[in-house]
């Protein structure tokens, strides 16, 4: 029994959502498949409902017609209605979905759907024209998919059969093992480094930091005597008042420059974004950076320049991601002052 049910699970996969036109997972056009449940709790996460494993509701109120449907459906009662609309009782909630299904408007939201494996395959391969024309591929995200390992390791090496190249963003917490299954199978690796020093990386994402780092010494020797994967990226989330310190920076090009030297293609620094606002409230918590301003330009610019600085070779080093806009730029707006604005930027 216990062999059959493991081959079933090494089948399916709880996946949180599948994001097609991906710019920002690799090179190319990209879709990346965001597997649910990850091994960190990081304090600023953009996607909270990728954090449990279960499938999970969330309430959309802008959608709902107060039709009260879904309270009679849910078979544990837990929802309820309030004065602001739905509430969602987590600790009687099964994630089953059926609210969900029966509302009528959408305003309930199942995160977290059970793929079967061939069912996956064939939706990412929907995709491979754009693959092939932008030099592009598949992504597994999370969450952390190295959790979801047996059946990672078989969904890549299908796509890879089928000429599609592969990537696989990870948190960097999981076993050797599961590094082992997955890596022969993709094209490339993105690691986080999110803060170099043990303790406040506890801190901030609830775990130290060793066993990640040796993940990524283990996974640039796997590059070096494995044909596959080939490239190595290194993405570090700017978040202000927590990782955004130049200490910081600096430490982790030290890091990647003394046990990594030229394994690394490129070290991306990833401004911090504050579009998920709404995500933690329809979860039911509170979001610690809710009134954390975007960071600005010169403050990218600055820190791209420490990590250039720090003994890695300066070509590898970019940052991403929407900024806020300096203040001579937003006065042309006819909006002095107003921090709401945002420029998208792209540097090297």
């Amino acid at each position: 029994m216990k062999d059959q049910e493991a081959i079933i699970e090494s089948n399916e996969a709880t996946v949180l959502e599948i994001q097609r036109m991906s710019t920002e997972d690799g090179p190319g056009i990209r879709t990346t498949v965001f597997f649910k449940g990850c091994s960190l709790k990081c304090k600023w996460c953009h996607n909270p409902e990728s954090i449990s494993k279960k499938p999970q509701i969330h309430w959309i109120d802008n959608r709902c017609i107060v039709c009260h449907i879904c309270l009679d459906i849910c078979p544990n009662n837990a929802l309820d209605v309030h004065e602001n609309g739905i509430s969602i009782d987590r600790s009687r909630c099964e994630g089953c979905g059926l609210c969900a299904e029966a509302c009528p408007s959408t305003a309930l939201e199942l995160m977290g759907t059970r793929w079967q494996m061939e069912d996956l395959v064939n939706e990412v391969i929907k995709d491979k024209a754009y693959f092939d024309s932008s030099d592009g591929g598949m992504t597994i995200s999370g969450g952390e998919p190295a959790l979801q390992a047996d059946f990672a390791s078989k969904f890549l090496k299908r796509l890879k059969t089928k000429g599609v190249q592969t990537a696989l963003d990870t948190c960097g917490l999981s076993s050797k093992k599961a590094l082992e299954k997955i890596l022969p199978y993709t094209t490339m690796v993105l690691f986080d480094i999110k803060e170099i020093d043990s303790q406040k990386h506890q801190q901030f994402t609830g775990f130290p930091n060793e066993k990640i780092l040796e993940n990524l010494l283990f996974t640039a020797e796997f590059i070096k005597s494995h044909v596959h994967p080939k490239t190595l990226w290194i993405r570090t989330p700017i978040i202000p008042g927590t990782t955004d310190c130049p200490e910081n920076i600096r430490g982790i090009g030290e890091f990647i420059s003394n046990q990594l030297g030229s394994m690394v293609n490129r070290w991306e620094l990833c401004a911090f974004n504050n579009l998920c606002k709404d995500k933690y409230n329809r979860l039911g918590l509170i979001w610690p950076y809710e009134n954390s301003s975007l960071m600005t330009t010169a403050k990218m610019e600055e820190l791209a320049d420490v990590a250039k600085n720090s003994g890695v070779d300066p070509t590898i080093v970019h940052w991403t991601g929407s900024t806020k806009l300096e203040s001579c730029e937003t006065e042309l707006s006819g909006h002095p002052g107003e921090e709401e604005i945002t420029l998208k930027m792209v540097k090297s």
